[in-house]
């Protein structure tokens, strides 16, 4: 029997409604302002949906702090029967403390399968992250976990800003302006002693990846899992650290990984690569390592760890603006020949330096890929203007 959908957009309406019947719910109150109080009203609400197995919660945009967020968790530990649930949290106030307590809640919820969990631009940092990972291993039934982090780029102008502002010593930063309204942003900070700390606070870096990684490592029931890390200021050990500690999530079969605009390099997409070589269950696989400082060497080890995953049919690596030249992209097409049950391939090297070398070199390798049936390459380059003198 198909199970009816029942939409709520007014707390008020969902709060006078049947309650005990509910069992497929979707609530959206974005933009409400319902802050902790309100958070705490649909959290006693949502309690007695004793007999609710699927939930939709969107709720951005609403000024929930630590105590609304771990209080609407605890009050979703009450519904026994919840198998999937979906809360969207982004834009509020959550923090670290939040973001852990909200995970400890969670952990309650003995039949949660399914989990997706978004707290962009919600500033849980390193604490948030590590805290969140360790509670939610608790949940003993998980087998499918979508965790999105990331922290807002607007966030890193402000802290830029703040410590332009209200420090003396040297600093320099580049600010480079693209179109659509997105920013780089690169800052060096010159015998600044507060700077790792208000990082540690925004951004959950090397020491939140690896947290979260070792926590998830529990969850063994788990079987996919996405996680969106973008602009977290993770470098080699994070990366590493991260890979290696989903190599113990001995089901896992699909994994896809944004870590857009971090700092990987060439160190720590090797390492990652030879980490996720690890999970010997892996079959579909999707990185983003778009702006990671990966070069040549980078690209090969990490092509060359992927060719250990011999259970991995599906691919797709996404090197938007890297630092690959003609020796990175043939070694990355020649290490990916030995992924010998490789059917899909999607491979992005937009705005590296491969050149027609590395682009001949790269099809040639890929040619040896025998199982391959569905192929896709986007390698449009950097352009430069030579004048002649």
């Amino acid at each position: 029997m198909i199970q009816q959908i029942k939409e709520y957009y007014n707390l008020e309406e969902f709060q006078s409604s049947s309650l005990l019947s509910h069992q497929v719910l979707h609530i959206n109150l974005s933009n409400y302002q319902i802050g902790d109080e309100g958070a705490s009203s649909l959290g006693s609400a949502l309690a007695n949906c004793i007999n609710l197995s699927n939930l939709a919660l969107v709720l951005r945009y609403n000024s929930i702090g630590a105590i609304g967020a771990s209080g609407l968790g605890s009050a979703l530990a009450n519904c026994i029967n919840l198998s999937n649930l979906t809360l969207d949290l982004q834009r509020n106030r959550i923090g670290a403390i939040g973001a852990s307590g909200l995970g400890s809640a969670l952990a309650n919820c003995i039949n949660l399968s399914n989990l997706t969990l978004d707290l962009k631009y919600n500033s849980i940092g390193a604490i948030g992250a590590s805290g969140l990972g360790s509670a939610l291993a608790n949940c003993i039934n998980l087998s499918n976990l979508t965790l999105d982090l990331q922290i807002l780029k607007i966030v890193l102008f402000i802290l830029l800003i703040f410590l332009l502002t209200s420090h003396t010593q040297k600093c320099t930063f580049n600010f480079f302006y693209k179109p659509c309204f997105s920013f780089r942003l690169r800052i060096r900070f010159l015998g600044f002693s507060w700077s790792r700390t208000l990082r540690k606070f925004f951004q959950i870096g090397d020491e939140g990846a690896s947290g979260l990684g070792s926590a998830l490592a529990n969850c063994i029931n788990l079987s996919n899992l996405t996680l969106d890390l973008k602009y977290n200021s993770i470098g080699a050990i994070g990366a590493s650290g991260l890979g290696s500690a989903l190599a113990n999530c001995i089901n896992l079969s699909n994994l896809t990984l944004y870590l857009y605009e971090n700092q990987v390099g060439d160190e720590g997409a090797s390492g990652l690569g030879s980490a996720l070589a690890n999970c010997i269950n892996l079959s579909n696989l999707t990185l983003y390592l778009k702006r990671n400082r990966i070069g040549d060497k980078g690209a090969s080890g990490l092509g060359s760890a992927l060719a250990n995953c011999i259970n991995l049919s599906n691919l797709t690596l996404k090197f938007f603006g890297n630092q690959i030249c003609a020796i990175g992209a043939s070694g990355l097409g020649s290490a990916l020949a030995n992924c010998i049950n490789l059917s899909n391939l999607t491979l992005d090297l937009n705005y590296n330096r491969i050149g027609d070398k590395g682009a001949s070199g790269l099809g040639s390798a890929l040619a040896n890929c025998i199982n391959l049936s569905n192929l896709t390459l986007d390698l449009k380059q950097k352009q430069f203007i030579c004048f002649g003198l």
